[in-house]
C-alpha cells in the first residue's frame, strides 16, 4: 500500500481510484464496512481502492482541551488500512487552515483535481468542510457536477442492533472491558510506542518491563492487563505473551500515566524499539500498596493470572 500526505502531483496509477472517506479512528467493524464497499466498487470498475483520512484527528483541532482520545494514531491506522488490502491511503494534514476550507474546496481541489476520483464512499455520518457543512447529500450533488459517483453507507450493526462506533470502543476501554472493545474492532485494541528507559525497579524483582508513553492514546481503565506484545521483524511481527500495568504507579509515587509491559520468557534489549501491546483481558484495577514488597508479591500473582488468561 502506498501512503500519500497530500493530493498534489499524484502518480497516474493512483488517480481515478475509488476512495473511502472518513476519520476512521479505530478502523472498527463499521469502518471496515465502508472500506469493503469501496473495495467492491473498485473491483467492478477495475480501479485502485483507497482511503482518505485526516491527521491529526479533527477533534483535536476543534476541541484541543479534550483529554487524549485516540484509538488508532497514524502509524496503526495505516497499518490497518494495509491489512485490509487497500492500494493507497491519502492522509491529509488537518489544522486551522484546513478547518477554514469550504466543502466545495475540499471536493474540487483534493478529490477532483488531486485524486481524480471515479467514485467515493462515505458513512452516513461523514461531515466535512468549514462549519461541517458538507455531508453525503452535498457530496452526491458535487459528484454529479464533477463526474464521480458517490455511495453513502448506512450504519453497520452488531447482532444486538447496536451501531459499531468509535465512541462505543472508547466506552468499553474506559470501563476496563478490552474483550468488548475487541468485539467492536474485530481485533484486539493495541498501543504502539517506542520503548523508553524507566526507573528499572522491575528488573530488581525479576519482572523487567518495557516502558511506553501513552502520548495521544485514549487512557483505558488504569490497572493490570493480560497482553500480547509484538516486535516487528522483517515483514512479520513476533508476538510474546505478557502482563502490563497502565496507570500512574501510585506505590512508587508516579504521576504520569504510562504502560509498563513485562514479556514472558523474553530475554532481549527492547530499548528504542517500537513495541505493539494488545490488551486482551483486564485482571484488576490499579491501586496503591503499603510497601514495595507487597507490590512485588502482587505482581507475581498478576503474572500468574495473565498466563492463565492467555492460556484460555
Amino acid at each position: 500500500m502506498r501512503v500519500f500526505r497530500h493530493t498534489n502531483d499524484l502518480p497516474a496509477e493512483v488517480r481515478g481510484a475509488v476512495v473511502a472517506l472518513g476519520n476512521f479512528d479505530g478502523v472498527h467493524l463499521g469502518h471496515r464496512h465502508v472500506i469493503a464497499t469501496a473495495q467492491g466498487i473498485a473491483r467492478d470498475l477495475g480501479a485502485p481502492a483507497g482511503a482518505l483520512t485526516f491527521e491529526p484527528h479533527p477533534r483535536s483541532v476543534f476541541r484541543p482541551a479534550d483529554a487524549p482520545f485516540r484509538l488508532t494514531p497514524f502509524r496503526i491506522k495505516t497499518r490497518q488500512f494495509e491489512a485490509l488490502g487497500l492500494d493507497l491511503a491519502v492522509v491529509l494534514h488537518f489544522d486551522e487552515s484546513f478547518l477554514q476550507r469550504s466543502a466545495e474546496s475540499f471536493v474540487e481541489e483534493d478529490l477532483v483535481r488531486g485524486l481524480g476520483v471515479r467514485h467515493v464512499v462515505c458513512g452516513y455520518d461523514f461531515l466535512f468542510g468549514h462549519g461541517r457543512r458538507g455531508n453525503a447529500e452535498l457530496l452526491k450533488a458535487l459528484g454529479a457536477r464533477h463526474g464521480f459517483g458517490v455511495t453513502e453507507v448506512g450504519p453497520a450493526r452488531d447482532e444486538a442492533g447496536g451501531v459499531y462506533s468509535s465512541t462505543r470502543v472508547r466506552e468499553a476501554l474506559i470501563a476496563g472491558d478490552p474483550r468488548e472493545a475487541r468485539r467492536l474492532l474485530g481485533r484486539p485494541w493495541e498501543i504502539e510506542s517506542r520503548v523508553e528507559h524507566g526507573d528499572k525497579r522491575g528488573r530488581t524483582i525479576g519482572f523487567p518491563t518495557a516502558n511506553l508513553e501513552l502520548h495521544d492514546y485514549l487512557r483505558p481503565a488504569f490497572g493490570v492487563y493480560a497482553v500480547r506484545a509484538g516486535l516487528d521483524q522483517g515483514t512479520g511481527t513476533v508476538w510474546h505473551g505478557g502482563v502490563a500495568n497502565i496507570g500512574n504507579r501510585p506505590t512508587v509515587g508516579g504521576t504520569v500515566a504510562r504502560l509498563e509491559a513485562h514479556l514472558f520468557d523474553f530475554d532481549g534489549d527492547l530499548y528504542h524499539q517500537h513495541l505493539r501491546v494488545q490488551l486482551l483481558d483486564f485482571i484488576r484495577p490499579e491501586r496503591k500498596f503499603a510497601s514495595f514488597d507487597e507490590l512485588k508479591e502482587q505482581i507475581a500473582r498478576d503474572a500468574g493470572a495473565a498466563r492463565a488468561a492467555l492460556a484460555g
